[in-house]
């Protein structure tokens, strides 16, 4: 297997105390002496169609991951365009065709420092090596928690778990314990479990008790306030949508949680460790009472935390909040390598630098290829692209993968420690290409 050559290593060292470099040095020496070899755990290189069609076969909607399915990736399910990868370091990754991309995506934002970022990598394996999850808790779930309450302004204590829904459905759970109440107000997307969502097969009952509100809409937060009057158990917040927000919104709604008895919530998932380590809340100085964090926290890894007030925290005795997996210390493994990276140097400065960097680098083809529709929106860490139609849209990012870069359909391309300046001066000379390909087709 292809994690062997990091297992042998000195059963007397205590796993707590064995080093990165240990690991790193087990890798190194594995290199030298297959570099060639192909791990024999990776699937076979077959064409994207055959993958695409297998998955499609087994899979519901083709990829468990409803952002990554053909449609979502490029506004068409028969696309002629990637579908499957099967390497990923860096920022590149290699596809089933074995082709090479440059990805801007970086899994939806849970990457922030590089795919298989060394970094990160041998903390995992170290971990796995000694057995990810026991009957126990492990120390590490300990560590990780104090790391984490010193990292984020509103963490008296925090609860792990796996996914972001999960985590943000728990402060609402949290919430409503809490205060005894039952109704909800929110703004943003919170995932895929019923409290927030309006899809088939969610109970009208369920719905009753959600109130959506518009970004930015202090009138409009203020009449579903009034509304909820004094069943009102939470005001649930993604702080950051595709800009941010404006000061009143923020203060407005601490406020009104506040006034109200109700819990203030921020859905930190893809603000948190990127515009600061401490997310949004830390720029903004409005501390929530609850807050959800989850992808770049662990850097890919599957882990989110929810965190908050200890008195409301404290609320999961009198509920029910578990997972099985929740406290796997592969994950919390990374997670510690992540907070200990943030507390040792700039990251999020360099994300932002970095975004802006490949922000100006797309800017310049757009401009000096004078082709019309597409407009560039965001912030730097988070920045996305705007087209006039969903054809243009499509036809661009298909052709743009086809010139060896993966952007993303809608919010966000996520800036990554990975994409350093060669990486983006390639980013700049293909979708330089990718533009000049798009005028001449169109005979301009």
């Amino acid at each position: 297997m292809v994690f062997s050559r990091f297992f042998k290593q000195k059963d007397s060292v205590p796993p707590g105390e064995q080093t990165f470099d240990d690991a790193h040095d087990a890798h190194d020496a594995h290199n030298a002496h297959d570099a060639h070899e192909t791990p024999e755990d990776l699937p076979e290189a077959l064409p994207d169609h055959t993958w695409a069609e297998r998955a499609n076969a087994v899979l519901p909607m083709g990829t468990s991951t409803g952002s990554k399915r053909a449609e979502a990736l490029w506004g068409a399910t028969d696309a002629q365009a990637p579908t499957h990868y099967l390497r990923a370091s860096g920022c590149r990754i290699t596809t089933t065709d074995d082709e090479e991309l440059i990805d801007c995506t970086m899994a939806l934002g849970a990457v922030a420092l590089g795919y298989a970022d060394e970094r990160i990598t041998g903390h995992v394996v170290q971990a796995a090596a000694h057995g990810n999850v026991a009957g126990l808790p492990h120390a590490l779930e300990v560590e990780v928690a104090e790391l984490f309450c010193e990292a984020v302004p509103c963490a008296e204590k925090v609860q792990f778990l796996k996914s972001g829904a999960e985590a943000v459905a728990a402060a609402v759970r949290l919430a409503r314990t809490y205060t005894g109440r039952s109704r909800v107000i929110g703004c943003g997307y919170f995932g895929w479990l019923d409290w927030s969502s309006v899809a088939a097969g969610v109970p009208a009952s369920v719905r009753d008790d959600y109130t959506p509100v518009p970004f930015d809409d202090v009138a409009a937060l203020e009449r579903a306030v009034d509304e909820c009057g004094a069943s009102l158990a939470a005001i649930v917040i993604e702080p950051v949508i595709e800009r941010l927000p404006s000061p009143e919104w923020i203060a407005r709604a601490r406020d009104l949680a506040t006034r109200h008895g109700a819990a203030l919530v921020f859905d930190e998932m893809k603000t948190g460790f990127r515009l600061a380590t401490g997310g949004y809340q830390e720029l903004s100085g409005v501390t929530p009472d609850l807050s959800a964090f989850g992808k770049a926290l662990a850097n890919g890894y599957a882990l989110s935390a929810v965190c908050g007030n200890a008195d409301i925290m404290d609320a999961a005795r009198r509920t029910w909040i578990s997972s099985t997996l929740a406290a796997d210390t592969t994950a919390l493994a990374a997670a510690r390598a992540v907070l200990h990276l943030h507390h040792d140097e700039p990251v999020c400065k360099e994300l932002a630098r970095i975004g802006r960097e490949m922000r100006t680098a797309v800017s310049n083809a757009l401009r000096a290829s004078r082709l019309q529709g597409i407009e560039i929106a965001g912030l730097d860490p988070m920045w996305f692209f705007r087209f006039e139609s969903p054809a243009l849209e499509s036809r661009f990012l298909i052709t743009a993968a086809a010139n060896g870069v993966l952007f993303k359909r809608g919010p966000y391309n996520f800036a990554a420690l990975a994409h350093d300046g060669e990486v983006i001066h390639d980013i700049e000379e293909r979708t330089s290409n990718t533009l000049v390909a798009m005028r001449d087709e169109d005979g301009a």
